[in-house]
């Protein structure tokens, strides 16, 4: 199969745009250098150069562009009225050539946006950036002006300053009322790592509640705030988005069949077909052989991928699945939602499923391969006694963190956990759930529990360590407790 990528010029023809070098109406040029967000048939951002200085660009198409494009350039205007920091807008114009609508922002330098400097920093920085965002958020409802479109990529950190991006998000009110502004609040503290918020969030609230008006809120009511916005985010991205065209995944249906691809590893759909990916399980590396499903490592161009089809066993079977949701399109959307909150899994590359006028067929999902042993082959092979407890500990802080998610795994067999630099990574995603009910979140992780200790019943100073573990970690026994593990 070959590895087909598309280039950045066939990603902007399909705005329309035939060169990176883009006319203006005012008779001045922009030179596209690289692209750094699409929304399919709506807008791309890039980084450019214009009237020769370096640049981030937002380009609007469609029938909306200049409507979308005029939104944005409100939003900015509204931040610079009430003193609030963002990058200085160059000019707002049309492009010469085609029907599009252009803002041009000075690019901040040094800066990096904080998505990267959190995913890249140690506990204590990820705290104090925290901080400053809780500040910039208090200084947005003091103006009365709430961002929309609350993500962590839409704040610019330079130095001790932090910048607001997308002024299409912004919207002002006469007056902010406290249950818009906890609510927004909420949206941001989702997407900090679960762990953090079990013991940041009452510093972070008095920041929060210092800086704005509003009094401080209660912790038990904004951490189920915090819980709701995290699981609607989630359940958005993970079950809507990464089934249709947006900046992450590129789509294609038709009659015959659904590709989704990621646009990090994005092929041509020609080159990802159900008979090519047959073609590679049948001649490349066979993992697992099954009635259920089948299992390859595929090599393609030097790049090792996990092939996983998921077979039609008889007429019947495949009358059952024809219109429910394929196991290939579970383990698509929760490899995407485990990405997104912050667990390790195998980066998802494609969900490929046979379609007959709707009705789903042989489905193939396909995911990085980890060269890394699994949690059995891990303690079989290292006896170094800090490496193991190391291992262990992480381990252990999944499972806590799933059940702070209210995430069931449903098969933790050691097989399903692979062991990477003494970090636990999941595999085989296709029974993982996010539950809405405590009830029956605390069921399934005591059943992921139990399936887990399973594994180390022939090895007693195994399971006692993981015992001693669990015990030392989760702040609330219960789930333990039910699950019939004894603290030794």
């Amino acid at each position: 199969m070959e590895h087909s990528f598309v280039t950045q010029q066939e990603i902007l023809r399909t705005f329309g745009i035939e060169s990176a070098r883009v006319a203006l109406l005012n008779g001045t040029e922009l030179e596209i250098k690289s692209l750094v967000r699409i929304v399919p048939n709506k807008r791309i951002v890039c980084r450019a150069v214009w009237n020769g200085q370096d640049v981030y660009a937002k380009i609007f198409v469609g029938k909306k562009a200049h409507y979308y494009c005029e939104r944005d350039k409100r939003g900015v205007e509204q931040l610079i009225q009430h003193n609030i920091q963002t990058p200085p807008l160059l000019i707002a114009d049309r492009l010469k050539e085609i029907n599009a609508a252009i803002l041009v922002f000075a690019e901040i330098k040094p800066s990096e946006n904080a998505e990267v400097i959190w995913q890249s920093s140690a506990s204590n920085q990820r705290f104090d950036l925290a901080v400053q965002l809780m500040r910039e958020l208090a200084g947005h409802h003091r103006a009365n002006l709430l961002q929309t479109d609350l993500y962590l990529k839409n704040f610019l950190v330079s130095g001790e300053l932090i910048y607001t991006l997308d002024g299409d998000g912004i919207r002002h009110y006469p007056a902010l009322s406290r249950k818009k502004a906890l609510d927004n609040v909420a949206t941001l503290l989702s997407k900090f790592d679960v762990l953090d918020m079990q013991a940041w969030l009452p510093n972070l609230l008095q920041v929060y509640a210092g800086s704005a008006r509003h009094r401080l809120p209660s912790h038990p009511h904004m951490l189920r705030l915090i819980n709701h916005k995290r699981k609607q985010t989630t359940n958005h991205y993970a079950n809507v988005k990464v089934f249709r065209k947006c900046t992450d995944v590129d789509v294609e249906r038709t009659s015959r069949h659904f590709h989704a691809i990621s646009t990090q590893f994005l092929f041509n759909h020609s080159t990802m077909t159900a008979e090519k990916l047959d073609d590679l399980i049948d001649t490349q590396a066979r993992l697992k052989s099954g009635n259920t499903c089948t299992v390859a490592l595929a090599n393609v161009e030097n790049v090792p991928l996990v092939i996983k089809r998921y077979n039609i066993k008889s007429f019947w079977h495949g009358v059952a699945r024809a219109l429910r949701q394929t196991r290939a399109a579970a383990s698509w959307a929760n490899a995407h939602r485990l990405t997104l909150l912050g667990i390790a899994a195998p980066k998802p590359i494609a969900l490929i499923e046979q379609r007959y006028f709707g009705l789903r067929g042989k489905a193939y999902f396909i995911s990085e391969y980890l060269e890394a042993p699994d949690a059995e082959m891990f303690f079989e092979r290292q006896q170094e006694q800090v490496t193991r407890a190391h291992a262990i500990h992480n381990i252990v802080i999944l499972f806590y963190r799933l059940y702070l998610l209210k995430i069931s795994h449903g098969d933790t067999k050691a097989t399903n956990i692979k062991l990477l630099d003494g970090l636990p990574w999941l595999i085989d995603l296709d029974s993982m759930r996010q539950h809405d009910w405590d009830r029956f979140a605390l069921k399934a992780h005591i059943q992921d529990l139990k399936r887990f200790m399973k594994n180390w019943q022939d090895e007693p100073s195994l399971y006692n360590a993981f015992i001693k573990e669990f015990f030392a970690v989760y702040a609330d026994p219960l789930p333990l407790r039910l699950a019939g593990l004894s603290h030794y």
